[in-house]
């Protein structure tokens, strides 16, 4: 029997386990292979190898996935991740990452790329803190942010998805088009398209000049003929 199990294992190379925690919420699973005791909520499970795991609000794909905490309270990943926000629409990709599932923070860390496809928001950084219950993202190191004509770029950012609000300060950039502003904060209301700048304030904006009228050509007509004058006549 033991070795009918093994083989199931290490053939279908897939584990689907199902359980539901203290918080009352299903956790189901799979992967190429698994350590660890699955049974043991208290323990540590690891998941190796095209691994996958979903929650009821959180989706996660990665080379490795790790089950720890009491009642598998902590979720890391590492390895080309990949994942969704199931109830706020926001996708992820990143390189580790660790999703607290009782305070539902999740850290993201190494070439985060976070996608708010309600908004239209795209956002890079190297360090992202999303909270799931106040719609908040704290990004660090390499801000870029572009939603609409607005490209924005910071040391550090906090993205209020809610209130539709971008608060930017290590040497905030935002460019619209042809027009740039800078300055030590700039708030900028990714709904209306408000921009509020505070301290050393610098800019510079691009006016479309007026269509200048080209004055009207002169009509060229012939002079009329003298009376009386003829053309001679060919002999």
């Amino acid at each position: 029997m033991n070795s009918f199990k093994k083989y199931i294992l290490s053939y279908l190379l897939v584990l689907l386990f199902i359980l539901t925690s203290a918080y009352s919420e299903k956790i189901t699973f799979s992967a190429s292979s698994m350590s660890g005791t699955a049974g043991d909520s208290n323990g540590k499970t690891v998941l190796s190898g095209n691994a996958h795991i979903l929650t009821e609000t959180m989706e996660i794909s990665a080379d490795q996935i790790e089950l720890s905490g009491k009642d598998y309270r902590i979720i890391s990943a590492s390895g080309n991740i990949s994942g969704k926000n199931l109830e706020t629409k926001m996708t992820f990709t990143c390189q580790s990452m660790s999703y607290d599932r009782e305070t539902k923070v999740a850290l993201l860390e190494n070439a985060v790329h976070l996608v708010d496809t309600e908004n239209d928001v795209t956002a890079d950084a190297e360090i992202i803190e999303y909270s799931q219950n106040s719609n908040v993202a704290v990004m660090q190191i390499q801000v870029n942010l572009t939603q609409k004509d607005n490209k924005c770029t910071a040391a550090h950012a906090i993205y209020r998805k809610n209130e539709q609000m971008l608060e930017m300060s290590g040497n905030p950039n935002i460019t619209q088009g042809t027009d740039t502003f800078r300055a030590q904060n700039i708030t900028l209301n990714l709904e209306t398209q408000e921009i509020t700048l505070d301290g050393r304030v610098k800019g510079s904006v691009t006016t479309t000049p007026k269509e200048e009228k080209s004055p009207s050509e002169p009509v060229q007509t012939e002079p009329p003929a003298a009376e009386g004058s003829k053309e001679p006549e060919n002999e």
